[in-house]
């Protein structure tokens, strides 16, 4: 590969004077936090809100520090970056997360500045990755590449960022607040499952606009968002979030933590009244200073330009020849690669979730190699899937072998994508002190029983998501099999729900099948779900298309007959 290590892509938004400013004051505010810290001037819990304002949380072993991914966007630059923070402050890996973001799960707080300095260097940080706050706004990971976008969501994630990066009115909200945006009718951002979901499509007169959806979430009480605008003008973005922040800052819950995110507020009004709430808001702000200028528009979008590509063949002799001779390069073909918006070039996945291996995991050595990879076939850019997986959107459909066996030798070449083993999973409680159970080694098990990539491949699309705890940072409630973590009298059970989904239009929460197995049992349940949907479905049928048609009842009784 060729030597690039500096080379940067100018194809995404480029840090100015004020955000360089602005983290800067923010590491050298924590350093003194920290100082004063470990000096005993601050208690735990005057310390608490300063730190989780950072990112940094108090985990069941150490600290752990959350790290801003801006909509799942990362330079060569900074993935190496995280590399050689993973392995100066932390155990040498770090752990990529539901909500795009890296997580470092060994940090010494005496060394959480230097890290935060570190990612300043390359204009990252770990602002308002916790707290009660606007978190990470998230993104369609094929943002910029795919065939079936209308307009690249970044440009709006990126606007939206900055108007709520340390928003005075937003900092101390009732609980945390999640938002994500897709610019695909093809939903890969799960938008109606977030607290605020932004869908952007054209009307009939060509104008596009926003869907936004108010209301979802998971968590102890999962929830589908309710569309509170069919189609939102774009230059009234601002304005129509600020509207929906007031409404949830004024009516939100505060006397019970578990009943102070807006979906419960949007279930206990309604969603007639808490449109009637926003909309009044909204036209009394929507045409002052929140109303975006075209050229404010323009400018960010500019940012996010693509990348200059050169003509590339759509069709390369080398490729074709190698998919009928390796079978193992052309399931990888099927399953990891996906078309691009410019002919000749494709979008690849690169699998976090090796047989065996913990959903998620980068080593510092494979995060370099990403890095090398991206450099020489990718424009130097990496994307982060809410899937916890990687992303190379600009690959020439020329050097799909090369990157294929180059991602090999990390490790990150299963062809596994949107198969059985391509498992969400949370830390669980090998590391979290809010987990009922783990979720890693569970993971694993099933990941190596399903190992054969034939018998995935043949299985068919199967998302199975885990949590370690009622929160459902593993997304349960909405895999097409579920799997939470629950404690009963000190020891860990499992409970089973099938039919979640997030496909927009599909949208759903999963059922409980039935009473929670035991550990031991929860693989041999799973393969008993498997072998139901084998001998049940119809051409061309998904488990959750199946599961659909013949309901609950025949998975349920193999199951139990099962364990």
């Amino acid at each position: 590969m060729p030597d690039t290590h500096f080379y940067q892509p100018k194809h995404f938004y480029q840090y100015d004077d004020y955000d360089r400013a602005l983290v800067g004051e923010r590491v050298e505010q924590f350093r003194d936090q920290v100082r004063r810290r470990i000096a005993g001037e601050l208690t735990e819990e005057q310390f608490k809100p300063l730190r989780l304002t950072n990112g940094l949380y108090l985990q069941l072993h150490a600290y752990m520090l959350r790290i801003a991914i801006p909509y799942g966007t990362l330079s060569s630059r900074q993935l190496r970056k995280l590399a050689d923070i993973s392995r100066k402050y932390d155990r040498g890996y770090g752990h990529f997360t539901t909500r795009q973001n890296l997580q470092l799960n060994w940090i010494k707080l005496q060394d959480a500045p230097d890290a935060l300095a570190a990612l300043a260097d390359v204009d990252m940080h770990a602002i308002q990755t916790s707290g009660n706050c606007i978190r990470n706004v998230t993104a369609d990971h094929y943002a910029g590449a795919a065939v079936d976008e209308i307009e690249d969501p970044r440009i709006w994630c990126e606007i939206v960022r900055q108007w709520s990066t340390l928003h005075p009115e937003f900092s101390f909200l009732p609980r945390k607040f999640k938002i994500a945006i897709t610019g695909s009718p093809n939903d890969r951002a799960a938008v109606r499952v977030h607290d605020i979901g932004l869908r952007l499509w054209a009307n009939e007169a060509g104008e596009v606009g926003f869907e936004v959806i108010v209301g979802g979430g998971l968590g102890r009480t999962p929830m589908i968002g309710k569309t509170l605008r069919e189609f939102l003008p774009r230059d009234e973005l601002l304005a129509y979030l600020e509207a929906t922040l007031r409404v949830y800052n004024r009516y939100g819950r505060r006397d019970n933590l578990y009943k102070a995110r807006i979906k419960i507020l949007v279930h206990e009004i309604g969603a007639e009244k808490m449109r009637e709430e926003v909309e009044a808001e909204y036209a009394a702000i929507k045409d002052g200073a929140l109303k975006l200028p075209a050229e404010t528009i323009e400018a960010i979008a500019r940012q996010f330009a693509p990348p200059p590509l050169p003509h590339r063949p759509a069709v390369v002799a080398e490729v074709e020849g190698l998919k009928l001779e390796d079978r193992d390069f052309a399931l990888w073909l099927k399953s990891n690669v996906a078309p691009h918006r410019m002919a000749g070039y494709r979008i690849v996945t690169a699998s976090l979730k090796p047989a065996g291996a913990p959903p998620g995991d980068a080593s510092a050595v494979q995060m370099e190699g990403v890095a090398d990879i991206a450099d020489a076939y990718s424009q130097g850019e990496i994307r982060v899937s809410h899937e916890q997986n990687l992303v190379l959107p600009h690959v020439a459909v020329e050097d799909l072998p090369a990157v294929w066996r180059a991602l090999g030798r990390l490790g990150f070449a299963e062809a596994n994508v949107g198969k059985i083993t391509d498992i969400i999973a949370c830390p669980g409680l090998d590391y979290c002190a809010l987990a009922n159970a783990r979720s890693i080694p569970v993971a694993q098990r099933i990941s190596n029983h399903f190992a054969e990539l034939a018998r995935q491949h043949d299985i068919g699309d199967l998302k199975i998501k885990i949590s370690g705890c009622i929160n459902a940072c593993g997304h349960h409630h909405v895999g097409h099999i579920g799997i939470l973590g629950v404690d009963k009298n000190g020891v860990e059970l499992y409970q089973l729900s099938l039919g979640g989904d997030v496909d927009f239009g599909k949208t759903a929460i999963g059922a409980i099948l039935g009473p929670a197995v035991t550990a031991d049992k929860v693989v041999e349940a799973v393969d008993a779900l498997v072998h139901t949907y084998l001998d049940a479905r119809s051409d061309g049928e998904r488990f959750v298309d199946t599961y659909r048609r013949i309901g609950a009842q025949p998975f349920k009784e193999r199951v139990y007959a099962a364990v």
